[in-house]
Parts: C-alpha cells; sequence; structure tokens
C-alpha cells in the first residue's frame, strides 16, 4: 500500500524511465507543459485515496460512469482526425476503452447509481466541440487520456482492483491492455511526433494538454465528495 507522501509519479517504473531520453521533441514539449497540472492532479483527494487503497467501489464505478462517453468521443471521431492531421499510426485498435468501459460498468450494475457527473457533461460537450471546430486540440486529450492509462492509471487500477477484491467483486478491465504497455506507449509518442500542427496549432496543443488536466481534476473533486 502506497504511504500518504507518494505520488503516481513515484510509482513511475524503470521502463517507463528508460522511455524518456527517446522522447521526440513535441513529446518532450507536452511532458514539460502538463507536468505542473500532473502533480496537482496527483494531489487531489481522490487520487490520495486510490492511491492508499481507501475509496468505495461506488466511487469507482462514479469514475468509469463519468468517462464513458468522454471516450466514447474520442474513439467516434480520434481515429479519422488524427490521420487526417498525419498521426496514421496510433494504434486505436489496441488503445480503445470501449469494450473494457462497457464489460466493467456491466460488472458493477449491481451498484447504485451514482449521481450524473457535472464534469463530465462540460468535457464531452467540450470534445464535442473540439471535434467540429479544433481537431488539433482534440489530440490533446487523446495524449492525456491514453498517455495516463498507461502510466500512472497502471498503477491506479492495480489499486483499484484491490479495493475490488475486499468486497468481493471482479478486477477491472479498464486499465488493462492487450499489448504490454511500453510498447503502446512508444506507439502513442511516434504517433505524436507525426503530427503536421502550424506553429499556432502548435502551442494550442500544449495549451489543450492543461486543459485536459483541469477536466480531470472536476471529475475527481466531484468523486472526492461521492461518499
Amino acid at each position: 500500500m502506497s504511504t500518504a507522501t507518494e505520488t503516481i509519479s513515484v510509482h513511475a517504473g524503470p521502463r517507463d524511465a528508460a522511455l524518456r531520453p527517446s522522447f521526440g521533441p513535441r513529446v518532450r514539449r507536452l511532458h514539460a507543459r502538463i507536468g505542473a497540472a500532473h502533480h496537482q492532479a496527483e494531489g487531489m483527494a481522490f487520487s490520495r485515496a486510490l492511491l492508499e487503497g481507501q475509496v468505495e467501489p461506488l466511487q469507482l464505478a462514479g469514475l468509469l460512469r463519468a468517462l464513458q462517453p468522454g471516450y466514447a468521443v474520442l474513439e467516434q471521431d480520434g481515429p479519422e482526425l488524427g490521420s487526417a492531421l498525419g498521426a496514421r499510426d496510433l494504434p486505436w485498435g489496441d488503445l480503445s476503452r470501449k469494450a473494457a468501459l462497457q464489460h466493467d460498468l456491466a460488472m458493477l450494475d449491481g451498484l447504485e447509481a451514482t449521481p450524473a457527473s457535472a464534469a463530465a457533461a462540460q468535457w464531452v460537450s467540450h470534445l464535442r466541440t473540439l471535434a467540429q471546430q479544433a481537431p488539433h486540440r482534440l489530440m490533446a486529450h487523446v495524449y492525456v487520456r491514453y498517455g495516463g492509462d498507461l502510466s500512472g492509471g497502471q498503477q491506479l487500477g492495480g489499486q483499484a482492483n484491490a479495493i475490488l477484491e475486499r468486497h468481493g467483486l471482479p478486477n477491472l478491465g479498464f486499465w488493462a491492455f492487450e499489448r504490454p504497455t511500453a510498447e503502446l506507449k512508444v506507439e502513442l509518442h511516434e504517433a505524436f511526433e507525426q503530427l503536421e500542427l502550424s506553429e499556432a496549432e502548435e502551442a494550442e496543443l500544449l495549451e489543450e494538454s492543461v486543459l485536459a488536466f483541469q477536466a480531470t481534476q472536476r471529475l475527481l473533486a466531484e468523486l472526492a465528495e461521492l461518499c
């Protein structure tokens, strides 16, 4: 179990560290821009409680219920929009969380209903606007969500499953990928280096990456109040 002073970043494995020197220039810029927002998200009450194994199954259900519609937008619009921007090798089939979310939510259906998430509704509305008006900004949410699932999400998933096991519930599939996460991260990074963006679009991609973390922070704040 994590101590109160540890964060997701502390749990980054050797493979994560080994990848950093090979980051391309765009991925380096993304990491530099989102660093502060990442640590802020880690320090929020729900994140800390999950790392310490102290959240309730209902909160995990609330998290997945809130994430599902956003991932639906990313996986419906992202492949075509990303390809049009040059990221033709992004491994959407291996990254897709649609089936895992459907499975997990069906498994957790016996838990009581959670309130509609205002944070999720705001996020989904924003994603739909970006898909129509600023696809390069939508790609920032792709990077933050799937990059997070492949990295710190692996530690969060382990803690989530331990919590569910203590309550006699099956493990989640949301954070489980069929291929090694190290391979998928390399492919994600390489695809983002393929993006063909103007100087202004590049700046907006970086700006939007912080907004993507802020969307997550709003959801985490809701979840902390759920129980």
